[in-house]
């Protein structure tokens, strides 16, 4: 049923798969931290005026968010078809004209002010007052039913089966925009359990007694395992949500849930914090000193995600010590003191994994001609310089690995200690082949998810494994 009546469309959830405020206090929580106490006292004083104050600090780019492509389209259509079209929405009024500006489809908007929030009945009224002679209206949810009601024809736009029954009930539907089935795949990607695989860093510390072992020992470190991986989903979840402009304009992570709009940036918010706590109630089990490296954690890969990302060189050195501190941890859960060599090991190639991360996001970048990573402090012109850092460190870390295996704890402790020498080998192969994948942009963001994919890494753990095996018996 097609209709010539004035369209006003909602913003939030409708036009774009996301929230203004949510996005907008995330962007008041990255940017001022501390004016975030002041939240609730502009509360106190209205949503209205709460969204006004935050738009006075925090700009967001319409060009970036996750519009809702098929709804944008026919919109183009019945704009092109001469049909009067209204933005009509509850966020406030900054956003919404940088929104119409943006598309160019929109005769007018309506949006919150300082003092009047434009939702439900406050919408209705407001629109009301522009087409008094009769609307169309297209929404998502709930509170869009008054507006509805009083609609000459609804547009549902991905709303619930429950409120979508009801208006087509009573109203004739335009067209209607149905939502993706519910599914726990976005959520999956969201917490990254595939990025858990790091933290089996903790059970490093166990290699070189690995024949004196308790099993108490292993489950504390199946414990470390667990917490570190609660923590890591938390913050990857608050990750996303800060970087999302950023994500938005790189060609693969712009898919992520939270940047595309497949998942709300409120769960985020309200999930981060649950598994957080999850995370340090596991410690209550577990030596305290574990307790403080999993913190140091914590604080470390926040402050990287709201600052020190920003900065070349401080970020690969920070990266570097987050996959050192989950050997720490796994050390502290099992009561030992980690070894210097196994430390040594791990700041050689961790900085060169993390180098290899960003040579791979500006290897991308320089493909798309643009001149650096949006967010990063980084240029494409800086490629072979961490390039070079980067294969520097890694062959570092295989010569540690050889004075490492000629040390007196590692003589003493295995039978035919003469075949661990595999280990070298088998070590700068796959830092090589880390390096030339690189090198021919086949490397993904992230290394160590490349290597769980890539055969040639498998059989290199797999020989690896083998190797140590038979130094053992």
């Amino acid at each position: 049923m097609q209709s010539t009546a004035p369209l006003f469309v909602d913003l939030d959830g409708t036009l774009i798969k996301t929230d203004l405020l949510v996005e907008s206090f995330i962007g008041l929580l990255k940017r001022y931290p501390l004016l975030v106490l002041q939240v609730p006292f502009w509360l106190l004083r209205g949503k209205a005026y709460l969204k006004h104050r935050i738009a006075e600090r925090i700009a967001l780019n319409p060009e970036a968010l996750p519009y809702h492509a098929e709804l944008l389209d026919y919109l183009k259509v019945q704009h092109e078809a001469g049909r009067p079209l209204y933005l009509a929405t509850a966020s406030n009024s900054r956003y919404a004209e940088a929104v119409a500006a943006h598309l160019g489809i929109f005769e007018g908007v309506l949006a919150s002010d300082h003092a009047r929030n434009l939702s439900g009945h406050n919408k209705l009224h407001a629109i009301r007052g522009c087409c008094p002679e009769g609307f169309a209206y297209a929404g998502n949810d709930r509170v869009d039913e008054p507006i509805w009601a009083s609609a000459q024809s609804a547009i549902l736009v991905n709303a619930p089966e429950a409120v979508a029954a009801r208006v087509a009930a009573s109203k004739p539907v335009e067209a209607e925009f149905a939502a993706a089935p519910a599914s726990l795949k976005p959520w999956l990607k969201a917490i990254r359990p595939h990025q858990w695989l790091k933290n089996l860093l903790v059970f490093l510390p166990l290699l070189p007694i690995a024949t004196s072992a308790s099993p108490a020992m292993l489950g504390m470190a199946l414990l470390a395992f667990a917490a570190f991986s609660l923590c890591a989903s938390s913050v990857y979840l608050l990750n996303d949500l800060a970087d999302l402009e950023a994500d938005r304009a790189h060609p693969r992570k712009r898919k992520r849930p939270f940047a595309s709009g497949s998942l709300p940036a409120l769960s985020g918010l309200l999930l981060a914090p649950l598994l957080l706590v999850s995370a340090f109630a596991l410690t209550l089990w577990m030596p305290w000193q574990f307790a403080a490296v999993l913190g140091i954690y914590w604080v470390s890969t926040t402050a990287y995600t709201f600052l020190l990302k920003r900065y070349a060189l401080i970020d690969v050195v920070t990266l570097a010590g987050l996959y050192t501190l989950r050997v720490l941890g796994g050390a502290a859960a099992i009561s030992v003191i980690p070894s210097f060599w196994i430390l040594a090991f791990s700041m050689f190639i961790f900085f060169s994994l993390a180098l290899a991360k960003r040579y791979a996001e500006l290897h991308a970048m320089r493909t798309l001609d643009r001149e650096g990573a949006q967010g990063r402090g980084y240029q494409v012109v800086d490629l072979s310089t961490v390039q070079l850092m980067g294969v520097a460190s890694g062959y570092l870390a295989v010569l540690v690995m050889a004075l490492y295996l000629n040390s007196p704890e590692i003589l003493g402790r295995y039978p035919h200690v003469q075949l661990l020498w595999g280990v070298c080998p088998l070590l700068m192969l796959w830092v090589s082949r880390i390096w030339l994948k690189s090198a021919r942009g086949e490397m993904t963001d992230d290394p160590l998810v490349f290597a769980v994919r890539d055969r040639m890494s498998r059989y290199v753990l797999v020989a690896t494994v083998g190797v140590i095996l038979a130094a053992l018996l």
